[in-house]
């Protein structure tokens, strides 16, 4: 680490005012405070609190926490590849994973390719320093897209996510809404056969570099959830929704590789436990509101709560993507009611509309947009609160 620090220091005043390198600063310094925790602090009187932890280490424990998830991911493509082939017995645990590996692989480049290319071209038109934002909506994308998505949608995709959710309103730390959510959000509603239409494959069909088994083109596969909108029963059984063998998006299949991430985050205090649980309840006893309340013909409202939990992208975004810091309440008791919010309009999307049964893209977003509200409401009341304290 001292001879990439000292190669930094080296080339660094070619970066500096008058340098020949000056007009790519921004490049420099994204690259140099990635590596390294840079030495300056936000000020030396105020309400600072000085750590070595900042913005981009707390991005890359984020990464970190997402590589379970994203690693069984990766297996499952190759597994349920050798699976709808027909093929299982004869297939290896290291050729089912690379298979999906280079699955996997090319909707990784795609999403950093074209991600950070924008937000390089726009820090060095502003002048500005690189945001770090994107190390984890990068990662985070691929992960919750059909394996089957092709290679330009998801390209353009991220191209309206990066430009129009983030960039417009300024950047890391000023969007409204989860850059992820709305690259998923664009490819539903302008690609909707892609992702939930008829046409939809959960399945990799192909094989890659004489790995994996050709699948048949008429092989259709159903995620647990299409099951239940196409008005048929889950055909797979709790426990495989729990290890996460089953269709569907990359990263969203495992509970079991979700939870190592979601503890990775609540131990070093990344994630706030207040959402994560808030959410979690808000779904169980929504699920348990419709399944007595609503007639039988409802498949959905007549699942066992903790299938729902457990169901799409349920665990997925109540940990990686309703904790959002940006997008999320901030205030203690508005974490509280956010998280809940987005477990009840979860469920009730997913329930009361057949045409759409994965609710946590709508949810989340939807509250992105009351975040800021609910925490104006609990600022406004501890503000009424000392002013009355006050007076007497």
């Amino acid at each position: 680490m001292n001879a990439l620090r000292k190669y930094f220091d080296k080339i660094k005043p070619n970066f500096e005012e008058g340098g020949k390198l000056h007009a790519f600063r921004s490049l420099y310094d994204g690259f140099d405070t990635f590596a390294f925790v840079p030495n300056t602090t936000a000020g030396r009187i105020g309400t600072h609190i000085h750590d070595a932890i900042d913005s981009k280490r707390i991005m890359s424990l984020v990464v970190i926490a997402l590589m379970p998830a994203l690693l069984f991911g990766m297996y499952n493509v190759g597994y349920q590849n050798a699976l709808a082939a027909g093929q299982l017995e004869n297939a290896t645990f290291w050729g089912m994973f690379f298979y999906g590996f280079l699955a996997v692989l090319p909707k990784l480049i795609v999403s950093y390719v074209v991600g950070l290319g924008i937000e390089f071209t726009v820090a060095q038109w502003k002048g500005e320093e690189i945001h770090e934002g994107f190390l984890v909506s990068g990662i985070i994308i691929p992960m919750i897209v059909p394996v089957n998505t092709p290679l330009w949608i998801l390209a353009i995709a991220v191209a309206f996510a990066v430009i129009f959710a983030k960039e417009i309103f300024g950047g890391t730390g000023m969007n409204i809404f989860n850059v992820a959510l709305i690259t998923r959000a664009f490819l539903f509603f302008s690609y909707p056969t892609s992702m939930t239409g008829d046409d939809t494959v959960w399945i990799s069909q192909d094989t890659i570099l004489g790995l994996g088994y050709a699948v048949p083109d008429t092989f259709t596969a159903a995620t647990p959830l299409g099951e239940l909108a196409a008005g048929a029963g889950v055909s797979s059984c709790i426990c495989s929704q729990i290890y996460g063998f089953i269709p569907g998006s990359i990263g969203e299949t495992s509970v079991i590789a979700i939870a190592l991430g979601a503890l990775l985050l609540l131990f070093t205090g990344v994630a706030s436990w207040k959402t994560m649980l808030s959410v979690f309840v808000g779904g169980a006893l929504t699920a348990m509101l419709f399944d007595s309340t609503l007639a039988p013909e409802n498949l959905a409202a007549h699942i066992p709560w903790y299938q729902h939990l457990v169901l799409g992208g349920f665990c997925f975004g109540a940990v990686f993507m309703a904790t959002d810091p940006v997008t999320s309440a901030r205030t203690e008791g508005g974490k509280w009611i956010y998280g809940f919010l987005i477990g009840f309009v979860a469920i009730t999307v997913r329930v009361l509309n057949p045409g759409y049964p994965e609710g946590m893209m709508l949810a989340i977003l939807l509250m992105n947009a009351f975040a800021p509200l609910i925490d104006y409401c609990f600022v406004s009341r501890n503000i009424s609160r000392r002013a009355k304290r006050a007076k007497i």
